[in-house]
């Protein structure tokens, strides 16, 4: 039922910045937590960035002080500000949300967005 459309992925230099988009189908205000997770190729998905109902956020230490992650009830849509960037960084992106239903946690991920940063 719920739906996570990720955006703003592309090709950037070294240095270079891309704000990555994540739309949910209803209000975001329903989700304990909404975050960012990015896996690289051969490697395990990893956390990059969590945001609580509550205003708490979360960095992974490899993106501290260069990535921002951000929200719009509004617009029902989670970001992630990408400064500085790095080819290590290069990785598919997800976007996630969890619900609490009864005593369980649900998650829910997008499909995805690629970024790549060249050297």
């Amino acid at each position: 039922q719920v739906q996570l459309v990720e955006s703003g992925g592309g090709l950037v230099q070294t240095g270079g910045s891309l704000r990555l988009s994540c739309a949910a189908s209803g209000s975001i205000l329903r989700f304990v937590r909404m975050g960012w997770y990015r896996q690289a190729p051969g490697a395990q998905r990893e956390l990059v960035a969590t945001l609580t109902s509550g205003g708490s956020t979360n960095y992974a230490d490899s993106v501290k002080g260069r990535f921002t992650i951000s929200r719009d009830n509004v617009k029902n849509t989670v970001y992630l500000q990408m400064d500085s960037l790095k080819p290590e960084d290069t990785a598919v992106y997800y976007c996630n949300a969890d619900l609490i239903s009864a005593v369980r946690v649900v998650s829910h991920w997008g499909q995805g967005t690629q970024v790549t940063v060249s050297s």
